[in-house]
């Protein structure tokens, strides 16, 4: 297999283990809450990346929290992870996995009105096509709006939010330390929420074996999308991220018996191809960049 196949290989499998771990969660919150989920869940996924950090010498000191870009991408983890157990519980999986799918729209957006990123007209039509695709996913003021949706359009939010903040990280802290503080940081806030969402409830070994394996394939994916990004080319690995649209759509029907409908089909097939559309165009600029420092300059 050429590094281009294995990368697209590993950053499907990486969607794969995202979308399994977001079915389990979906699947549990029927019996617990999404707080005592989420609480559970960082305990393991915590304590394993610890560990791994740890390992790794990727431990850094405390101090190095009071950087405020770390303390952005914190917030945008939190709120993220919350918005989106949230919404995941109350609507159909394949629905949530669609609107995130406006998450690299949001991104090229916040870059360029936060970060002064140039963003031509073309990007730009295409992040207001895309938002178009998620309002008629959502479809507010019809029959079947559900005010849930919401919390997911608030998911892609923070989720712009923290990745925009970890491009201004200091290149010096780990990967793996911004890993290991921002899922301590949400095992704290599901540990806060129990109460507010309905106290603790018992929890059976068979629902803790599920919690360890969503947790474990929270980190089967997240290490899958790094090998991925670093074994091939970005523009014709990144596309291949979209096929957790897919996995979604499948694993929707297969554990919970849902179809969806033409409005969420269409919605979800703009939006990824408004994606596809801006990452096509981000590589044209960057191919574009070189050329033009290296052109000749002509006297007036």
């Amino acid at each position: 297999m050429t590094p281009n196949l294995r990368g697209a290989l590993l950053m499907s499998l990486s969607m794969a283990g995202f979308t399994l771990n977001d079915s389990i969660v979906k699947l549990l919150t029927g019996d617990i809450s999404v707080a005592q989920v989420m609480f559970l869940r960082g305990v393991i996924a915590t304590g394993l990346i610890f560990l791994l950090a740890t390992r790794r010498r990727a431990i850094r000191p405390i101090r190095v929290l009071m950087d405020k870009w770390v303390a952005l991408r914190v917030v945008g983890e939190v709120g993220g992870t919350v918005t989106f157990l949230i919404g995941l519980a109350n609507v159909p999986i394949a629905n949530a996995a669609a609107i995130l799918q406006a998450l690299p729209l949001a991104v090229t957006m916040g870059a360029a009105l936060f970060l002064a990123e140039p963003v031509g007209w073309r990007r730009w039509l295409a992040i207001l096509v895309g938002f178009g695709g998620v309002l008629l996913i959502i479809r507010p003021g019809m029959e079947e709006f559900s005010p849930y949706s919401l919390m997911i359009v608030g998911t892609v939010i923070f989720a712009a939010a923290r990745d925009l903040a970890t491009r201004k990280v200091d290149a010096a802290i780990p990967s793996l330390y911004l890993s290991t503080v921002t899922a301590g940081a949400v095992t704290v806030a599901g540990l806060l929420l129990i109460w507010p969402m309905g106290g603790w409830q018992a929890v059976g070994f068979g629902e803790l074996g599920l919690i360890a394996m969503a947790a474990c394939l929270v980190l089967v994916g997240y290490q899958c999308i790094i090998m991925a990004m670093r074994e091939g080319e970005i523009s014709f690995v990144a596309p291949f991220r979209y096929t957790g649209f897919l996995w979604a759509v499948l694993m929707g029907y297969l554990m919970f018996n849902e179809v969806p409908d033409s409005f969420m089909i269409a919605g979800g097939a703009i939006v990824i191809g408004s994606g596809l559309f801006t990452l096509y165009r981000e590589q044209v600029r960057s191919k574009q960049k070189p050329a033009s420092r290296s052109a000749p300059r002509h006297s007036p």
